[in-house]
């Protein structure tokens, strides 16, 4: 069983605080430790019009989106001495990468597996772009709706890549139980041809028990070394002690279990991707990044794949490329079909 515990923001932006919290994953029995690795404009415009502003009953509502992700992201030098920390203490540090200068600098630590967050699942560039690295990829399922989990898989495998696992997840920050439809996870063995595990952002400790019944072979987790620290995930995510116990539980469900082979007959479940998801407002679409005239030639300096969602899916980028503007094209300004010809 791989146990992952996620970083996430739960630095609150203290080297400090970030190399403690890797000794503590330590201690705990966890497998990986996984970060973050992006900036503020790796994920989004610094714009405030009504688009970019979060009003969707989170946690975070009422702010920017480029003003939340400048609170939580980690220095991107600081990737350097964690992964370095992580070798030392013989703990599996990787990362998830939100654009290829993130992906570029990765690469130069030799980062071991990527996290493609849920939000990104609609980015085929960027994912065809990790997916050349060669590496295991990790595939949140959060979001994802119709055929674009298929589409991303497909996306990887074009470039001769085949070690995927999905997470069951649910973007909904915490999740309700009733929210998390794990029994999805037994059909992406069969659908897919891929492991499966949970991306958890529930309270507690029934999502893992469950998902260890289901032979997840992946569980991750948010970690913070101590809630009094606060911080924008600190709401969902688990301290030390509880972290200790989530393994030991982990251990002790899987040992309950057994080794005995068993087959789940999954050909009546239907895999509910149908519906729209909470926090689809947040995946990635194609934004006006510097003003465009009427006339000009859509370049891939004036455009980009960035979140929300309110633009054209970035699969089309390089459909896109080349077409000229039929009006004037202001910056944070999603992208259409009926702006283009």
């Amino acid at each position: 069983m791989f146990i992952v515990a996620e970083l996430s923001a739960n630095h609150n932006k203290d080297l400090n605080l970030a190399k403690e919290s890797l000794y503590a994953i330590k201690e705990c029995g966890a497998s990986a430790v996984k970060l973050q690795t992006y900036t503020p404009d790796s994920l989004t415009l610094n714009c405030k019009s009504d688009i970019f502003k979060i009003k969707s009953n989170t946690i975070w509502d009422n702010k920017y989106l480029y003003d939340l992700y400048k609170e939580a992201y980690m220095p991107l030098e600081w990737n350097v001495e964690l992964f370095e920390l992580a070798k030392k203490i013989d703990l599996i540090c990787f990362s998830s990468a939100f654009d290829k200068k993130g992906v570029d600098l990765l690469e130069t630590l030799n980062n071991p597996i990527y996290k493609i967050a849920s939000f990104e699942i609609t980015d085929i560039p960027l994912i065809q772009y990790i997916a050349k690295k060669q590496k295991p990829i990790i595939l949140s399922s959060g979001i994802a709706i119709g055929d674009e989990m298929r589409e991303a898989i497909e996306a990887i495998r074009q470039v001769g890549n085949n070690n995927i696992t999905i997470l069951k997840c649910t973007s909904s920050y915490p999740a309700p139980l009733n929210s998390l439809n794990l029994s999805n996870m037994l059909i992406f063995e069969k659908k897919y041809g891929v492991k499966y595990g949970i991306s958890d952002h529930s309270i507690g400790f029934h999502a893992a028990i469950i998902a260890v019944s289901l032979k997840a072979s992946m569980i991750e987790k948010h970690f913070i070394l101590d809630k009094k620290y606060g911080g924008v995930d600190s709401k969902f995510s688990m301290d030390k002690d509880e972290f200790k116990q989530l393994v030991q539980i982990i251990k002790d469900t899987k040992n309950a279990i057994g080794d005995t082979n068993y087959k789940i007959d999954s050909s009546n479940i239907k895999e509910n991707n149908d519906e729209i998801p909470q926090g689809r407002e947040f995946a990635r679409s194609l934004f006006v990044s510097k003003d465009i005239k009427k006339g000009e030639i859509i370049k891939a300096d004036n455009i980009k794949s960035i979140r929300p969602n309110n633009g054209l899916p970035p699969k089309y980028l390089n459909e896109i490329i080349g077409k000229t503007a039929k009006k004037d094209l202001k910056f944070g300004e999603p992208l259409t079909w009926d702006s283009l010809k």
